[in-house]
């Protein structure tokens, strides 16, 4: 780890808001039920657009109104999960930052946040023009898998963590 890194995280493990952290012995483990609750609202949403696009649910409705709908609950849950994850950094940024683990999965997030928008864009343009309830371009299927593949490495890495510290 660089040394700018740990000197960084030394830091923030002395500030007064992370030694509450530390110290509460309540506040992390209601943070982290948070997160992993929330966690669950991304994958639960992720994998209902893929069965839609694979036609295996909700065949009876628009793929555009499934897919705003559980695209919705991922980008509004995604605030939460950044909230609750800077506070659990803040409370082990060693831990955290140093961990090759956290990079991957961070890397992992941009990448899945790429993936969405895009998806999200192409869905925007073609909803207009998809008129039956099974139509779902190939394209949008391989973003999702993606997507969803790329989600269960994020909770994995997020698992990992926890036993890869960056110490």
């Amino acid at each position: 780890m660089p040394q700018w890194l740990t000197d960084f995280c030394s830091w923030l493990q002395q500030t007064a808001f992370s030694q509450t952290l530390q110290n509460v012995e309540w506040i992390v483990p209601a943070v982290q039920t948070i997160h992993i609750l929330a966690i669950g609202a991304v994958i639960s949403s992720a994998l209902v657009i893929n069965l839609r696009l694979f036609g295996i649910l909700a065949t009876d409705q628009p793929l555009a109104r499934v897919s705003a709908r559980y695209l919705r609950v991922i980008w509004c849950t995604l605030p939460v999960l950044l909230v609750t994850g800077s506070l659990l950094i803040t409370a082990e940024p060693l831990r955290s930052l140093g961990s090759p683990a956290f990079q991957l999965k961070m890397a992992m997030l941009v990448c899945v946040s790429i993936i969405l928008l895009v998806y999200q864009s192409r869905l925007a343009r073609t909803a207009p023009a998809a008129t039956r309830a099974d139509a779902a371009p190939g394209s949008s299927r391989v973003l999702t898998v993606a997507a969803l593949l790329l989600w269960i490495g994020i909770i994995f890495a997020g698992r990992w963590i926890a036993y890869a510290s960056g110490k």
